[in-house]
């Protein structure tokens, strides 16, 4: 699966390129940095992502889990272990986003 980023990201990461290059560094460091396998890594900031209901920051970790080997069931399970942390309506928000990407 192709990573496709919105026109705003391409944007900012066009004008702002040392910025986006650190960002891109850090997050790379961060995945090496312990134990925790690239598909994990993924479902963790996913559930995150859905956690502060940024749409943008689950559609990417959905195709990035995915592009790591997790399943659907997998993405649906680790937004759903959030229920009890952010309530069922960003639980609902992010499973729909999740869907944008699982259906294309």
């Amino acid at each position: 699966m192709a990573e496709e980023y919105p026109k705003h990201h391409v944007s900012i990461r066009a004008r702002y390129q040392e910025y986006s290059n650190v960002l891109s560094d850090l997050g790379k460091v961060v995945r090496e940095s312990g134990p925790i396998d690239h598909k994990n890594s993924h479902l963790i900031q996913l559930a995150a992502s859905a956690s502060i209901r940024s749409e943008g920051a689950v559609h990417s970790h959905v195709k990035r889990a995915l592009d790591a080997g997790a399943t659907p069931d997998e993405i649906y399970h680790a937004i759903m272990l959030a229920t009890s942390i952010i309530g069922f309506p960003s639980v609902a928000a992010a499973i729909s986003w999740a869907d944008d990407i699982i259906n294309e």
